[in-house]
């Protein structure tokens, strides 16, 4: 994944941490879908990660990121692209279907 993110802008300060370290950081957040300020420490700062998230996706680097993953795993077969998913067993709580409580 290394050479599809891209580099720090010229110009700016400072060095760019371990990039790994921050990606880990953003796909930690996607998977759990907690806030972005309690995203772990050992993932460096929570600003870093959200901010460097936002920029690639305004760049289109997630996009480029996913089609390329993508075009390798179908390349070796490891994609199912017939995979579903039935909804008929969700179940939605009594108050989501907005029932008027007795009392």
């Amino acid at each position: 994944m290394e050479p599809l993110l891209p580099g720090p802008k010229s110009g700016r300060g400072g060095r760019w941490g371990d990039r790994r370290r921050v990606v880990n950081g953003i796909l930690w957040r996607m998977r759990t879908g907690a806030p972005w300020r309690d995203v772990p420490e050992r993932y460096g700062p929570w600003k870093t990660c959200y901010e460097r998230y936002r920029r690639w996706a305004v760049d289109g680097t997630w996009a480029r990121v996913k089609r390329q993953v993508q075009g390798r795993a179908e390349a070796e077969g490891d994609i199912d692209w017939d995979a579903q998913a039935d909804s008929t067993i969700v179940r939605a709580h009594r108050h989501a279907a907005g029932a008027r409580r007795r009392g």
